[in-house]
């Protein structure tokens, strides 16, 4: 097979799971916009009657502190446990594996009762901490494996210019990892988005603290036969993501790949 065929099949199996990926979102957009009528009042009715101005304010604050949060302490923890050599380190990263193995569902009725006796049930706090703790998790391991493989030589010669530590994390390795690092925030931001059991569990009384999917439900729950009003919510609700992500694909698709400089 020469390279022209090559490509050509390479291009061709692309071309059908894109279809396969995108079919279902046009299927969305068309019921949403009554294709053929093409009425995009649904999206104002929709944004009206779900009150999906709060939903999404409550999801815009409660991932962006957890992103933010969870961002800071996964670099400086994967920096800790990829370059540095400790007493206990494989137990602390034993550690950090245990919160990705752990499933929410095993966690989330203790969980409640924890915050609930703390005071911290409906309430941002009680949103935005638990999921700082399961996105450290998969960022700590996520850096870490980008931490260990910067060239020695790299942090010998930061050493070597008089950098300490906490410079050479900030000024040299953050910004040459900035694929790894714009990667694992596009993950925890669409995970934090999406998440929809802790909410659901959480926040049980106040119906101003909902976020986004879980708006998204009792918007469901009451219009179950308004297929149109229905999709054009779902839309509103996935907007954001898929903004972030088409903006990022670029950087998102290169942390994947590589994630790191090589020596």
């Amino acid at each position: 097979m020469n390279g022209r065929t090559e490509r050509f099949f390479n291009h061709a199996i692309l071309a059908v799971f894109a279809v396969i990926a995108v079919f279902p979102m046009i299927g969305v957009l068309t019921q949403a916009l009554q294709f053929p009528e093409l009425n995009f009042s649904n999206f104002a009715d929709a944004w009206r009657e779900g009150h999906f101005g709060t939903y999404m304010r409550n999801s815009i604050i409660v991932t962006a502190i957890t992103v933010a949060l969870a961002a800071v302490l996964s670099i400086m923890a994967g920096y800790a446990l990829g370059t540095m050599r400790f007493r206990g380190a494989g137990i602390v990263f034993l550690l950090f594996l245990a919160g990705l193995t752990i499933p929410t569902e095993a966690i989330v009725v203790p969980l409640y009762f924890d915050l609930r006796s703390v005071g911290l049930d409906n309430s941002y706090a009680g949103l935005i901490l638990p999921q700082v703790a399961m996105s450290v998790a998969f960022g700590t391991f996520w850096m870490r494996a980008y931490f260990r493989s910067v060239p020695r030589s790299l942090l010998e010669a930061a050493r070597i210019d008089g950098a300490n530590g906490w410079t050479t994390l900030w000024r040299v390795l953050v910004p040459v990892g900035r694929p790894a690092i714009l990667t694992m925030l596009l993950l925890t931001t669409m995970w934090t988005w999406n998440e929809f059991l802790l909410p659901l569990v959480i926040i049980n009384s106040e119906e101003g603290l909902r976020t986004a999917p879980l708006g998204l439900s009792f918007f469901q729950g009451t219009h179950k036969t308004d297929y149109s009003l229905l999709m054009a919510g779902a839309l509103i609700i996935a907007a954001p993501v898929v903004t972030a992500y088409v903006f990022l694909q670029r950087q998102f698709i290169a942390g994947m790949l590589s994630g790191a400089i090589k020596e």
